[in-house]
């Protein structure tokens, strides 16, 4: 008989929790309770990440025990907001993924399941506004006891993916998991200013922002907004602050903009998008998936790195943009008086 997801923790000493290559609140934060959840139990865990933890989540305590090397010895893989075997791709370059795939494999994930990874040995895919609401019903379900980082990382993860309980994945039961949370002791307040004083940029950040604000490009009567972000100012200021992230949402709320997308360009041919639809504009995942990427309706992303010229995937990205944007107002029924 299959063993179930406690099963295969409890029978495991050493356990190995995974992000993709596109780390987020919502897969730090889950990271992170698991990590607390987990250790409470007495197991040793490790934290794998194949690129850096951006700057703007290091508000979170223990970002910096996210390593990009797989521990010699483990007995369990859990991944967390991701069910996309193709957003490990530094895990497969390094040589390590084949490792990974020999142990078993525990999947958790809030996302509609695409390009599912072929070694899990269980994938848990839910409904929900983020996978630090999976997590928080497992740990209901299965007794696991939560400690007070663990809550706080809980409600990170819920907050970040729903956008402050703002988005329309976020149900009743979001929003009483967060109520639950805080009558546990979470300080919503407390979780917010820690995330602003990191949130602070310097003068240079703030002029570099206004440059990219000023390179913006509108496409299909403005309804979608572009910035292309080159190499070299990858290099230069995203230790600091993610480029991207500096201005979708100036993008995004721009009036008559339906959709944002920001692309980055690396010296190796490889292109990514960032994408953020705006209220009732919920075509992310599917623009994403276009090009083999994934994510939420309103918040999704992509990597490319077959080769295609820049301006031709760009081309193709708005034009599938405006394709599904047209259709989405095709299926919308009119109100009638």
């Amino acid at each position: 008989m299959p063993k179930t997801i406690d099963q295969l923790i409890t029978d495991a000493g050493h356990i190995l929790v995974m992000q993709a290559d596109n780390p987020d609140g919502d897969s730090l934060a889950s990271a992170l309770a698991l990590e607390q959840i987990l250790g409470d139990m007495g197991k040793q865990v490790s934290l794998y990440c194949g690129v850096q933890v951006p700057t703007y989540l290091r508000h979170l305590e223990g970002w910096d025990r996210v390593s990009p090397d797989i521990p010699n010895q483990f007995d369990l893989s859990i991944i967390v907001d991701t069910s996309a075997d193709s957003l490990f791709g530094q895990l497969a370059a390094s040589g390590q993924r084949p490792w990974v795939a020999a142990k078993p494999c525990i999947v958790i994930d809030h996302h509609p399941v695409e390009n599912s990874i072929p070694y899990a040995t269980i994938v848990h895919n839910e409904t929900a506004v983020a996978t630090g609401e999976i997590i928080y019903e497992l740990a209901r379900k299965f007794d696991w006891l939560r400690n007070q980082t663990a809550n706080e990382m809980l409600a990170v993860s819920i907050l970040a993916d729903s956008l402050g309980l703002m988005t329309q994945a976020t149900t009743a039961r979001s929003i009483h998991i967060i109520g639950s949370l805080v009558e546990e002791g979470v300080n919503l307040a407390e979780l917010e200013n820690r995330r602003r004083e990191m949130m602070r940029k310097s003068p240079a950040i703030v002029a570099y922002k206004g440059r990219l604000l000023q390179r913006i490009q509108y496409s299909e009567d403005g309804r979608i907004a572009t910035i292309d972000i080159p190499f070299d100012e990858i290099e230069a200021y995203s230790n600091e602050y993610n480029p991207s992230v500096l201005v979708l949402d100036e993008m995004r709320l721009t009036t008559g903009v339906d959709v944002a997308i920001a692309f980055k360009t690396y010296p190796d041919g490889k292109i990514t998008g960032k994408v953020r639809c705006n209220y009732g504009k919920a075509i992310g995942n599917d623009l994403a998936s276009h090009f083999g990427g994934g994510g939420h309706p309103y918040a999704s992303g992509f990597k490319i790195q077959d080769g295609r010229p820049f301006n031709e995937v760009k081309s193709e990205c708005i034009r599938y943009a405006t394709e599904l944007l047209d259709k989405l107002e095709e299926d919308t029924p009119y109100e009638t008086v």
